[in-house]
C-alpha cells in the first residue's frame, strides 16, 4: 500500500490515479497511523513553501514524514514535496523545511528565460539512479526554484535552464524530483514503476 500524504496541498488525485493506472493500491490520508504503516509514502505538493510547512506542522504531520522519510521504506517527494525535504527556501524567508537532505531551495536566477520554468524539459543524469531512466529523458516542470544540496552526491539529475539545475535528489530509498512523474507520460509512469519496485 502506498500512502499519498495529504496536507491540503493538491496534485493528490494525479498522483493516485497514476498509481491506480500502474495498479499499485494506494490512499490518499493524513492519518499518522496509515502513513507510518504504508508500505512506501508520497509526499507530492503545489503551492508555496511556507504554506505547506505551517500546513504540515499544524496537522502534526511534519514528524510523521520525517519517519516516513528516514530512509527504512520508499519515499517519494514530488515537485514542492522535493523542496520540502530541504531545510529552508528563498521563497519563504525564515520558514523552516524538514531538513530531511541538507541545503536550500533557491529561485531560479533570471537569464531571460520565462519563470516559472513550465513545460518539457530533459534531464541528465550524474549516476546510476534506482528510479530513474538512463539517457536523457524528457519530463514535465512547473516551477521558480531549484535546490541546492550541500552534498552534491546527493543529486540525481540535472536539467538545462539559463543553467544547469539540480531537480532530483536520492539517498537510499529516498527519492525526490521537481518534476512531476505522474505528468511525464510513460517516462513518468517508468519512474513511478520502479518507484513501486524498489
Amino acid at each position: 500500500m502506498v500512502a499519498i500524504v495529504d496536507y491540503g496541498a493538491g496534485n493528490l488525485h494525479s498522483v493516485k490515479n497514476a498509481l491506480d493506472h500502474l495498479g499499485a493500491g494506494s490512499v490518499i490520508t493524513s492519518d499518522r497511523e496509515q502513513i507510518l504503516a504504508a508500505d512506501r509514502v508520497i509526499l507530492p505538493g503545489v503551492g508555496a513553501f511556507g504554506d505547506a510547512m505551517r500546513s504540515l506542522n499544524e496537522n502534526g504531520l511534519a514528524d510523521v514524514v520525517r519517519s516516513a522519510a528516514d530512509g527504512s521504506k520508499p519515499f517519494l517527494g514530488i515537485c514542492l514535496g522535493l523542496q520540502l525535504l530541504f531545510e529552508s527556501s528563498e521563497e519563504s524567508p525564515g520558514a523552516e523545511g524538514l531538513g530531511i537532505f541538507k541545503g536550500s531551495v533557491v529561485r531560479i536566477p533570471d537569464r531571460g528565460l520565462k519563470i516559472p520554468h513550465m513545460g518539457w524539459n530533459n534531464i541528465s543524469l550524474p549516476k546510476k539512479s534506482a528510479i530513474l531512466p538512463e539517457g536523457e529523458p524528457f519530463v514535465y516542470f512547473v516551477h521558480s526554484y531549484y535546490i541546492r544540496p550541500e552534498d552534491e552526491s546527493e543529486i540525481s539529475a540535472y536539467t538545462e535552464y539559463g543553467g544547469r539545475l539540480a531537480v532530483a535528489v536520492e539517498r537510499g530509498m529516498v527519492f525526490a524530483t521537481q518534476f512531476h512523474p505522474e505528468k511525464s507520460g510513460e517516462v513518468g509512469m517508468e519512474i513511478l514503476k520502479r518507484f513501486l519496485e524498489v
